[in-house]
């Protein structure tokens, strides 16, 4: 049996590893109870070397604060335009779908514009950036949502904005987030934001994910569905063997690009 400091060794090990632990599955490989993994990671967490979550550990505070568009849109630039490339294989000629407000999501867009006129959609969104650019295309028909406008995402929630949902059928949704996690599952990171997804995905067949490998062991204040209610994930090679693993075990498909 491992003595604590080997333990302890064997647990940030993995953590560097993986970016995130299960404390069942730490238990199952060092053969020893989950309650003396819980108060190694207690320890370990005492001393700011980890960052605890009922069950789990990661290496920092997985809570993220929420930040505006410019700031989201300078980060991880090269994958997001790689997923929306993937994600706009996954549009037919007319088509209905859904966008969400997000970096990501704005890449999707941009995809959609340089493809003038391949296809023939219609585009539900809230996101006024996404209605602005696709408005320009001749062959997408935009529909967006009104409602209040959030500064930090130029996009629309509340009552108003969710309104319309109730008489619309929309073949797919992409929604990009701040976050996914194993237990809180898909997160963004205001509770409005969440709402208006939640919405759309009751409007829309299948709900797929746009996510850059950063957003894996994170999450935001706003839970919009667990990861048995989505149906596609779509990220970077980034992504852990752990995490995958996780996903591809709540039955979700999982595309890397």
């Amino acid at each position: 049996m491992l003595s604590i400091a080997e333990r302890h060794i064997y647990i940030l090990e993995k953590l560097d590893k993986y970016g995130f632990i299960r404390i069942t599955d730490v238990a199952e490989e060092l053969g020893v109870t989950k309650v003396t993994i819980r108060k190694d990671v207690k320890i370990l967490e005492s001393k700011g070397l980890l960052y605890k979550v009922h069950g789990s550990a990661r290496p920092a505070n997985p809570h993220i604060a929420d930040r505006d568009l410019m700031t989201k849109s300078s980060l991880n630039r090269e994958s997001k335009h790689r997923i929306a490339a993937r994600a706009a294989e996954m549009i037919e000629d007319n088509d209905s779908i859904m966008i969400s407000a997000g970096s990501t999501t704005y890449a999707l867009a941009e995809v959609l514009r340089a493809m003038i006129p391949t296809k023939t959609l219609n585009v539900v969104t809230p996101f006024l950036k996404v209605s602005a650019l696709l408005n320009e295309v001749d062959t997408i028909r935009v529909e967006q949502l009104g409602g209040k406008v959030y500064k930090k995402s130029f996009a629309t929630f509340g009552e108003n904005a969710s309104l319309p949902l109730d008489s619309m059928v929309c073949s797919k949704f992409f929604v990009g987030v701040d976050g996914i996690d194993p237990e809180f599952g898909v997160t963004t990171s205001t509770i409005e934001e969440a709402l208006l997804s939640r919405k759309m995905i009751a409007a829309s067949s299948k709900t797929v994910v746009l996510a850059d490998s950063s957003k894996f062991g994170q999450h935001g204040f706003g839970c919009i569905a667990t990861l048995e209610d989505v149906d596609t994930i779509i990220t970077d090679s980034g992504i852990s063997p752990e995490m995958r693993k996780i996903v591809e075990e709540a039955g979700v498909e999982l595309i890397v690009v």
